[in-house]
């Protein structure tokens, strides 16, 4: 039987220590899982009374967590009614907070995008908050009758203990209070993380299946900058204050393409993010025609660019000597990478692998190192997580 994980729920389980709280939270988590699945599947999983299934499950229903679908194959007796969670319900709304766009999305339980806005991400603070606060209070008088939650993620420094954004490095903005200014406005709980936190909680939600049964993992999340995500036992791993995972700024080789947002041209974001994989292809002046971003520069190397394949292989010697130093710190089951750059895994895939052989043990089990099953815009997902964790740890 493959065990269910309840992501984030440590702490609510202590909070709310009664058989009942974390019954439902199991069975919660197997309909999450398992789904379609039948009172008498997850009774028969959980080793629960059927009698306590079916009265968790009538609970459930009432509050709009999960539904039936249909009946199922019988297996001598009555079919089976399946359950699935409720779809079509928002009730998180995900606010994405990149270098360049912002993005505001609306989904329901099953992590399902509903509709989602997006505009450019300004410099200017105020600017910000009056475009956020416009769109995620258009959102709550709309749906004022749903329980709505709402998750931030943030490219820089979060708290999530204390909800404010501590630094954005790119763009210098410190001690960016949004969670309070979101939660005095529309009255809806906001949960704030760092970008790559966020990823790496979505992997747990949303990933592989092998990923989403990972216990101990790294997100290595590549874009304007490198952010770094840590599991550890199935939980995201903060630090004091969040600031945790600050891994784009160690030391992997002098002279980058780039400036690191600290300033520094050692750094691994420096060598190996989507700013300095530009930087370099730019360095021929006829490549700058056509080519605005990551995605063009990655259609013209799958297009057979040769100078285009040429740099790809260069970042992923960088990418593996970064990946190579996260193995032998935290020896991790698993290290994802996520960004538009794993659109061409099979052109850098053996020269990170190469790198990252280095680091491993050869008496102990090889880290899995695999491109994220996310899609192009993980940080979105990694957003929604955030509420997806808080609800699913606080079934009661």
């Amino acid at each position: 039987m493959k065990k269910i994980y309840l992501h984030g729920a440590k702490e609510q389980i202590a909070r709310h220590n009664t058989i009942r709280d974390i019954n439902k939270q199991i069975v919660l988590n197997y309909v999450r899982a398992r789904a379609p699945i039948s009172r008498a599947e997850i009774a028969r999983e959980t080793s629960l009374q059927r009698s306590t299934v079916s009265a968790i499950v009538d609970d459930l229903q009432l509050e709009g967590l999960i539904e039936e679908i249909g009946t199922g194959d019988s297996t001598g007796g009555r079919k089976p009614t399946m359950l699935q969670l409720k779809t079509g319900t928002p009730v998180a709304i995900g606010i994405d907070v990149t270098p360049r766009t912002t993005t505001i999305a609306l989904a329901d339980l099953a992590g399902n995008i509903l509709t989602k806005t997006d505009f450019p991400t300004s410099p200017d603070i105020k600017r910000m908050n009056r475009q956020i606060l416009a769109r995620v209070s258009r959102y709550a008088n709309k749906y004022k009758d749903h329980d709505l939650e709402v998750g931030l993620s943030v490219p820089g420094v979060a708290d999530q203990s204390t909800g404010r954004v501590l630094y954005v490095p790119y763009f210098q903005w410190s001690d960016w209070n949004i969670g309070s200014q979101i939660e005095q406005k529309t009255g809806l709980p906001v949960a704030i993380d760092n970008d790559a936190n966020a990823v790496a909680l979505a992997e747990l939600w949303f990933g592989t299946d092998e990923i989403r049964t990972t216990r101990n993992l790294i997100e290595v999340m590549i874009a304007e900058g490198i952010g770094t995500g840590i599991i550890i036992d199935g939980e995201v791993y903060r630090g004091q204050n969040g600031a945790a995972g600050e891994f784009g700024h160690m030391f992997v080789g002098d002279n980058a393409p780039v400036t690191c947002s600290c300033g520094r041209r050692d750094c691994w974001e420096a060598h190996a993010s989507e700013k300095a994989v530009i930087s370099q292809y730019f360095t021929n002046i006829h490549a700058r025609q056509g080519v605005n971003n990551i995605d063009e520069f990655i259609a013209r190397a799958e297009k057979g660019d040769a100078r285009a394949k040429q740099i790809l292989k260069n970042t992923a010697t960088y990418i593996g000597i970064g990946i190579s130093n996260l193995i032998i710190g935290f020896s991790p089951q698993a290290v994802v990478v996520s960004g538009s750059i794993v659109k061409v895994w099979d052109l850098i895939k053996d020269e990170i692998f190469e790198l990252a052989q280095r680091s491993i043990r050869h008496e102990l089990s090889a880290t899995a190192i695999v491109p994220s099953a996310l899609g192009d815009h993980p940080t979105i997902l990694g957003s929604i997580s955030l509420v997806l964790a808080r609800k699913f740890a606080s079934a009661n």
